[in-house]
């Protein structure tokens, strides 16, 4: 018998069992019936709040599944504690002294692909070569399971938020992809605060064969209807794009529903982007938006340039120009609303591009995974505006790694994956 038909294999077919026919509430139950047969006594699950501050057990109990969570901590701190710090840079860290029956605990990243979704504390007595390896097999499978779970589950919604969400908030939410996606090719991640009362603000990205969407919208107001607007755009936006329509054509479209709908009294400013993954050609559009800045080797190089169209839904009739940038492999490009730099205490001075950029550029040099420098930088902001943002502020971010496919050390780091087990293979072919 191979070490993969034992009880590990039997730990992982059982749990994936199980999961077809259980609520997200029934996960602790399946997890203490399957894993003690491979060496794990004991797992618990913690997931991030929505603004990424904290960690949140999941028990099953109660009308947020996680109530009663008996000797065990409900919530943890992502900044200053050993499981946050786990959350936040993908390391597999001990979670606290061997006890005296030989019985050890582990923090292990939950992650669905490159999204961030919690922590597992495993206990083990295990001491062979395969122990982490089996523990990241678990951690993989319980993150897809939570995943599959979440969407239908007002249980991990209540979990997961710290204070009640505005109507407008809840639209957006639902409508954006995750905050973070990786492959050979390129590294996305986002960030959107406040996370519980943003409306306006909203981003997408997407994959087609070697082209990789980008786009982010501000929408007038803060109210639902900016929400409305807002989620009008965006699905106007994907609409369009999967019928083949280019860049300006979509922009267009997105105007005349915007127009249809609210008669000119309600509008959208976006900016709208196309990256030849092939080529490293960022090709766009300025619909009254704030310039995408352009970080390379570093340094922040500039804001580019493309004169701008009007907002989408004011059919003032300006021109719509179709924009290109070539990248070099490594640039990082990223796309922001005003709320980002227009932040502000009362009475003080605005957070600032050059201090945005800059604390980019920091986090980036202190070797943190980029799902990590944007939680880091938006929380920055909101500690600059004391919490309370009069503005939504969000980012969008994406790193041209190259144009091979294959997964890599260097896309894994980036991102917090362990790079044992990618190649390192180099991705910084550009185009000839």
């Amino acid at each position: 018998m191979t070490a993969w038909d034992g009880p590990v294999r039997r730990m992982l077919v059982d749990l994936l069992a199980s999961s077809h026919l259980m609520p997200l509430e029934s996960l602790p139950e399946s997890l203490r019936r399957c894993a003690p047969p491979a060496g794990f006594p004991a797992v618990l699950v913690y997931v991030s709040d929505l603004e990424l501050r904290s960690l949140r057990l999941v028990t099953g109990k109660g009308a947020d599944a996680g109530q009663e969570p008996g000797d065990d901590p409900a919530e943890l701190r992502i900044d200053g504690t050993l499981a946050g710090r786990t959350y936040q840079t993908g390391e597999v860290l001990p979670a606290g002294p061997v006890q005296a029956d030989g019985v050890r605990a582990w923090w292990v990243p939950m992650l669905n692909g490159t999204e961030r979704l919690g922590v597992l504390k495993v206990c083990t007595s295990r001491e062979d070569d395969r122990v982490r390896e089996d523990a990241d097999a678990l951690a993989a499978l319980t993150a897809l399971v939570v995943v599959s779970k979440r969407d239908r589950s007002d249980s991990y919604a209540r979990l997961t938020r710290t204070e009640p969400m505005a109507v407008g908030a809840e639209m957006q939410w639902h409508l954006m992809p995750p905050r973070t996606y990786a492959d050979g090719r390129v590294v996305i991640a986002a960030a959107l605060e406040p996370a519980y009362q943003v409306s306006g603000d909203a981003y997408d990205y997407a994959t087609s064969g070697t082209h990789v969407h980008l786009s982010i919208f501000d929408a007038m107001g803060h109210d639902t209807a900016a929400g409305l607007t807002a989620n009008l755009a965006m699905a106007t936006c994907r609409n369009s794009r999967r019928q083949g329509c280019d860049l300006v054509e979509t922009s267009e479209r997105i105007e005349a529903d915007l127009i249809e709908q609210f008669q000119r009294r309600r509008y959208a400013t976006g900016i709208l982007a196309d990256l030849n993954t092939d080529t490293g050609v960022l090709t766009f559009v300025n619909r009254g938006h704030h310039l995408p800045l352009i970080i390379r080797a570093g340094r922040w190089t500039s804001r580019l340039r493309c004169e701008p169209a009007h907002p989408m839904g004011t059919d003032l009739g300006l021109p719509v120009h179709l924009c290109r940038e070539q990248l070099e492999p490594g640039d990082r490009v990223v796309l922001y609303t005003d709320g980002i730099t227009e932040a502000r205490r009362a009475g003080g001075p605005e957070f600032g591009l050059a201090r945005f950029v800059e604390l980019l550029i920091r986090y980036h040099a202190d070797g943190l995974p980029v799902p990590e420098t944007l939680r880091r930088v938006v929380h920055a902001v909101l500690d600059h505006h004391q919490g309370q943002l009069q503005d939504d502020a969000t980012v969008l971010f994406c790193e041209w790694l190259g144009t091979d496919t294959r997964p890599s050390a260097h896309a894994a780091h980036l991102t917090g994956l362990p790079p044992e087990g990618f190649p390192t293979h180099s991705h910084v072919s550009g185009p000839d």
